[in-house]
């Protein structure tokens, strides 16, 4: 069944991007919204509970029909939707296990870098950015103690959001668009795959080990 979804998260996906790169409005706001959708059947078909990864899905499907809508003031609605998913994704990253300091200095160190960088283009949104994007970076250092797969999946969302924080300033970037699509796409996916696999496989090392029904008689 979880297999089903994926599939059916790939052709979505497709679609999406093509409707991106032929600048089909009426098809993005068919596919866009069914992305995180698709990804939550499928986690929830694999882990047969809500968990918060779960959470920041539902989340991100609201981001991305808030991103659908021009306009300043749904921007920073989409930004606040996903924020409270880099949040829950973070609390389930670190519940599951730390992340190597190594990681979290070096995407600390992009998050100061980047912010100084893009700070005096950017207007009214700094202070928003300045704060989604530290809750971003700690995400995506927190995925590092997951797996590999939610590793690249974390870097991909900082990749994509980075690329909108060059458009939001004025940075014009070749197929922009797409590129940010496309990495958001694979960022999804690959936190969803690599969180469902991760944690399916620590939960059975997390259980006690059951009490004895009666005492041994050795």
């Amino acid at each position: 069944m979880s297999r089903r979804w994926l599939g059916l998260f790939g052709g979505v996906a497709a679609v999406e991007l093509i409707g991106v790169a032929a600048d089909l409005t009426e098809v993005q706001w068919v596919a866009k919204p069914l992305l995180a959708p698709l990804l939550l059947g499928y986690l929830l078909s694999a882990r047969r509970r809500v968990d918060p990864v779960a959470v920041g899905l539902v989340f991100a499907a609201a981001g991305d029909v808030a991103l659908l809508v021009p306009g300043r003031t749904a921007f920073l609605v989409g930004m606040g939707c996903f924020l409270v998913t880099q949040l829950a994704f973070l609390t389930a990253f670190l519940r599951h296990r730390r992340p190597p300091v190594a990681a979290v200095v070096a995407y600390l160190a992009l998050w100061a870098v980047a912010n100084a960088l893009l700070w005096g283009r950017l207007g009214a949104l700094r202070l928003p950015v300045l704060g989604y994007s530290l809750a971003l970076s700690l995400m995506a250092a927190a995925a590092t103690g997951v797996s590999r797969r939610t590793a690249v999946g974390g870097a991909l969302f900082l990749g994509s959001d980075l690329l909108i924080g060059l458009g939001a300033a004025g940075v014009a970037v070749p197929w922009h668009a797409l590129l940010v699509m496309a990495t958001y796409i694979g960022a999804l996916a690959s936190i969803t795959t690599g969180w469902a696999r991760a944690s399916a496989t620590a939960e059975p090392a997390s259980r006690p080990s059951p009490l004895p029904l009666r005492p041994s008689l050795s």
